[in-house]
């Protein structure tokens, strides 16, 4: 694993951003949020980029940053949901680290993703009080459309029904076999 970079990949709410800070800490790591890396760099939220300048520059942003950030050693980064989703990004994500797929059902997406509205692309839905079936039709849509590259990852962990804990101790057993095979 060149430079210990790791990429933590999955639908959003899939658990990245909580997992992440967690397992860098354990791994004695530091811990980058793509999404938070891009809000700062642009001093605006991701939902007001998509609302201002559109999902193309939001994705341009995006492989600039992860660009940026693949450079980085001994660190975890939390993808966005859709960021493995571009063969630009897959690439760099593949040439400079390891990826994690944390894998959700979509029963448990929609349940954590119904009320949320910093989501952009389930903002109209959850605002718009959508029927559960939009909803789950979109998170299915959604799914498929990424399922091509989040299969490819490295390691894919199940978090349906595990503990954030038990999550962050197999990941970071994962992670510290590989080093010990390439060293």
């Amino acid at each position: 694993m060149r430079n210990n970079v790791v990429y933590l990949t999955g639908f959003m709410t899939c658990g990245k951003s909580t997992i992440g800070p967690i397992l860098a800490n354990v791994l004695g790591w530091n811990f980058y949020d793509l999404d938070k890396e891009i809000e700062n760099k642009e001093n605006r939220s991701v939902i007001q980029i998509f609302e201002n300048s559109g999902e193309k520059y939001f994705r341009e942003v995006e492989t600039e940053t992860l660009q940026k950030l693949s450079g980085l050693s001994n660190v975890i980064i939390s993808l966005g949901g859709g960021t493995i989703a571009s063969e630009e990004n897959y690439k760099i994500l593949k040439d400079t680290g390891k990826i994690i797929y944390l894998k959700v059902s979509p029963e448990n997406l929609y349940h954590r993703l119904k009320n949320k509205i910093d989501r952009p692309l389930f903002r109209d839905l959850t605002l718009g009080q959508s029927s559960e079936e939009d909803f789950k039709n979109k998170i299915s849509e959604l799914l498929k459309n990424r399922a091509g590259y989040y299969e490819k990852a490295d390691l894919i962990i199940n978090t349906d029904n595990t503990k954030i804990g038990l999550t962050v101790d197999i990941v970071a057993k994962k992670i510290k076999a590989v080093m010990n095979e390439e060293h």
